[in-house]
């Protein structure tokens, strides 16, 4: 029997090569974007799944409650003595850990060297991530402050013909450790990157032992047979324990299997991040498998009419409704299979571009059973999808009314391929309008002004000689002297990207009750003559004044939250003690606007800075560069010169809305380009089923273009139709992706119409192309049979 359906399957696929080749090549294109986007989502799920035990080991966030607004803001970073506490006070926890991020040190190992990013990490590290190790004890190695942990890449790197445990490695050009384990190197799909670990201590300061500074991640593992809920009802107390009795910040909990999923909190509950594009990512594969289903379902029943003999004859000789519904199967499964093969093979030439667009290290592995058990999948639901109404609709025909020649098929075929070729265009509109919509608020994301200047803002590390001291100061002053440089300034974080909060603002006369977290900021002097930052009213900080050692910069948001219409001159109480209000800076953003701006205070602390920012002169950035690689070689000869564009760092902070930019725009014109494909194969029947009529019609009188109209017009009809249905659903769909903005672009009128015009041209142009061709057939050809 299988045989037979295999047989016959073959032959109506090689007897109708144009329909066979638009469903083959449709449902190709559709299943290698479905086959890409599932390894994305695949790899985007499986994130921090490889740790041992990953599901005891969590992220600790911190929910701070806001008594004036009642509004709870989560944060990430958390203050260093937080960790020691929960060891101590919270019996749930088996082991907690700190480390300090964003750390980049220059390691050198004889005459090579090169900046590695590592965490300085506390003992317990180990103990709460179990990572396999190929060398050594790594929780021993940590618990020594002369130790390094490296990973199996940074080993092959510095020692490729050697073993590198016992051996020596220089850090930050300073201290001397030696190789006490080397770790298996991280996956991909991991949020913990280091290529090296050293114990906490080695970088311990005073102000890091206060709960007042926030700077620092915090992980735990929970025992075994206990719950996350039992651990956060133990640790509520631990602020109010340790700081004061009004502190309302509580820890919380957060599966380390979802931080990179769940970044964003509202209200003190996850409710987003990375999950919303793995949601529209899934959400346009099958909408893309979907259409391609449909040209399938809709050139089948198109063409029942010329399979209808061939039912007719199979149930008059004894052939069952279930061995015709098996029959049609087999073939859109067939088809199915040879759609996969050259899916498999567009997935594998794209991969490469692929990864590219969307930084990811995704491979094709041949030899993975998975990948064949989802290919089988896909192939099996496709063309069961694709086949179902077909071979339900064509094994329901009488074989009487058949062999008559009486076969009537009414209104309910046709009236469902429009419904399917309205369904279309409604997924076609929608990514179109997606397209339009998210490339809008991109560009709106790039152009906006931020308050300060980006462009031509070039930022570099400060580190080793150049760190701190004097010599930070007269390497400032030597860039300035460049006649390429505008203006130099030193800060602790990048502008656009400040992560430093802190409850300690005060002034006199503040109500206890009133909530003053604000973000912080320390920099050195031309601050915002650098940053070209607008003063509302003040100064900024000055080289050498003893005065501004203990003076703050405020920006309009903290001026409303003390309550003061003129602040310039008042005193409060931050980071440094007391001292006065020199300057209020217009609100500028500083971070992504996905936040709205908050309350910002700068404290003038040149040495605890990180970065030195150069604005440079219109057209003159090479010259720039080559004058800040020469001073920099000069002061600071042990390091590598490294430098950042600040406009570069700021598009970072878009990089899942730029992927996303990316997938809709290139999906979206593959879904409109295989719903041509289905339009054109129905055009191109539509119109050799109406050949005599068209004939008719030409020798009574009618034009080329009466023909064109008459073919086109039902068609061009379903896409007006599908512009009014996708429309609402459209503006609900990015609307609510439009508010997770704080500043957004609109949601105009023109997008819709837009949309509708490309739809109704792409449609038309499809449609006729078989339209003209069959408008120019020569009417005697086509009455020629009667």
């Amino acid at each position: 029997m299988l045989q037979s359906y295999l047989t016959t399957a073959r032959r109506n696929l090689a007897k109708n090569k144009l329909y066979t080749s638009i469903n083959v090549f449709g449902l190709a294109l559709g299943m290698a974007c479905t086959l890409l986007i599932g390894m994305w989502v695949a790899d985007e799920l499986s994130y921090n799944r490889f740790l041992a035990g990953a599901a005891d080991v969590y992220l600790v966030r911190i929910n701070g409650t806001n008594r004036n607004t009642g509004e709870i803001g989560t944060a990430e970073i958390t203050p260093a003595p937080l960790q020691e506490a929960i060891s101590k006070d919270v019996p749930e926890v088996a082991a907690a850990t700190k480390i300090n991020p964003w750390m980049e040190l220059l390691v050198k190992v004889g005459e090579k060297g090169a900046k590695e990013k590592g965490y300085y990490a506390s003992d317990a590290f180990f103990d709460v991530f179990d990572l396999p190790a190929l060398h050594g004890n790594p929780r021993a190695a940590l618990s020594q402050t002369n130790q390094i942990i490296i990973t199996g890449k940074m080993a092959d790197k510095y020692f490729p013909n050697t073993e590198a445990l016992g051996k020596t490695i220089q850090l930050n050009n300073e201290k001397f450790y030696v190789v006490g384990a080397v770790l298996k190197d991280l996956p991909a799909a991991s949020t913990l990157r280091f290529d090296w670990i050293v114990n906490w201590k080695e970088q311990e300061q005073p102000w890091q032992k206060t709960w007042g500074n926030s700077s620092f991640l915090t992980y735990v593992r929970l025992r075994p047979n206990t719950s996350a809920a039992r651990a956060e009802a133990t640790m509520k107390g631990i602020f109010p324990r340790y700081t004061d009795k009004e502190n309302t910040s509580v820890p919380i909990l957060q599966p380390i299997t979802d931080v990179y999923l769940y970044a964003d909190y509202k209200m003190g509950k996850p409710v987003g991040g990375r999950i919303e594009y793995v949601r529209v990512f899934s959400l346009v594969a099958g909408f893309i498998l979907l259409i391609a289903c449909i040209n399938f379902m809709n050139l089948a029943t198109a063409r029942s009419a010329t399979r209808a003999k061939e039912v007719g004859v199979r149930k008059v000789v004894g052939a069952f409704r279930s061995a015709l519904i098996g029959q049609f199967l087999c073939e859109s499964i067939l088809t199915s299979m040879l759609a996969v093969v050259l899916a498999v093979g567009t997935v594998w030439i794209t991969l490469p571009v692929f990864n590219e667009l969307f930084a990811k290290k995704l491979a094709l592995d041949l030899s993975d059973p998975a990948l064949w058990a989802a290919t089988l999948i896909l192939t099996l639901i496709t063309g069961l999808l694709a086949g179902s109404y077909p071979a339900l609709f064509l094994s329901s025909l009488k074989p009487i009314k058949i062999l008559k020649g009486r076969l009537q098929f009414g209104s309910g075929p046709a009236l469902f391929r429009r419904t399917l070729v309205t369904f279309q265009f409604c997924l076609s509109i929608f990514l179109i309008v997606g397209m339009l919509t998210v490339g809008k608020q991109m560009q709106y994301l790039r152009t906006k002004h931020l308050g300060l200047d980006r462009d031509n803002v070039v930022y570099v590390p400060l580190e080793g000689n150049v760190a701190s001291g004097p010599k930070m100061e007269a390497f400032r002053q030597e860039i300035m002297r460049q006649p390429a440089v505008v203006s130099a300034t030193v800060t602790g974080m990048l502008p656009i990207n400040i992560q430093a909060t802190s409850g300690d603002l005060s002034w006199p006369g503040k109500d206890p009750n009133l909530e003053t977290t604000v973000t912080a900021m320390t920099v050195g002097p031309d601050f915002i003559r650098t940053m070209n930052i607008r003063l509302v009213d003040g100064r900024d900080f000055r080289a050498g004044s003893l005065a501004d050692s203990s003076a703050y910069l405020i920006n309009e948001a903290t001026a409303r939250l003390m309550g003061v219409s003129n602040p310039v001159g008042k005193e409060i109480k931050f980071w440094k003690g007391n001292g006065r209000v020199i300057g209020v800076m217009k609100d500028f953003h500083m971070s992504s606007l996905h936040q709205a701006i908050t309350p910002l205070v700068v404290t003038y602390i040149p040495e605890n800075s990180s970065y030195l920012l150069i604005k440079t002169r219109q057209g003159k950035t090479e010259e720039a560069l080559a004058a800040l690689k020469k001073v920099t070689r000069d002061f600071n000869p042990d390091y590598p010169f490294t430098y950042h564009f600040l406009d570069e760092e700021y598009e970072s902070l878009y990089r899942s809305e730029q992927q996303v930019n990316t997938l809709v725009n290139y999906f979206g014109i593959l879904a409109i380009l295989i719903s041509c494909l289905g339009l054109f194969g129905l055009a191109a029947f539509t119109a050799e089923q109406r050949t005599k009529e068209i004939g008719v019609r030409k020798v009574l009188g009618a034009s080329a273009s009466n023909i064109v109209g008459l073919l086109s017009s039902d068609f061009m009809k379903l896409v007006v139709i599908a512009l009014v249905l996708a429309s609402p659903l459209a503006w609900w769909a990015l609307s609510t992706w439009l508010d997770t903005f704080a500043y957004r672009t609109g949601l105009s009128w023109w997008i819709f119409a837009v949309s509708g015009v490309v739809a109704t041209s792409i449609a038309l142009l499809t449609v006729s192309f078989q339209a003209i061709k069959a408008a120019w057939v020569n009417p005697v050809t086509s009455l020629r049979s009667e």
